[in-house]
């Protein structure tokens, strides 16, 4: 899987929680923090991470997007 890029603006969402939750479970898995990654109006109002340099994964709650991702990950 390519890598998992989180915007720092969108941890209050919950994102945060799967960032850290990801780190613990998948400590090879490739993710990066960045202050903004471009997508505000997906990020304001949802979770969401960017896979690589175009997926965007939104999800209305943290423990959906962490499914998704797990999902994803296989």
């Amino acid at each position: 899987m390519k890598k998992i890029k989180y915007c720092c603006r969108n941890f209050k969402h919950g994102s945060k929680s799967v960032f850290k939750a990801l780190k613990h479970e998948f400590p090879d898995l490739k993710q990066k923090k960045k202050d903004c990654l471009g997508n505000c109006k997906l990020c304001s109002k949802q979770c969401m991470v960017l896979i690589g340099k175009t997926e965007v994964i939104v999800a209305p709650s943290a423990d959906k997007l962490y499914k998704k991702l797990k999902h994803r990950i296989g």
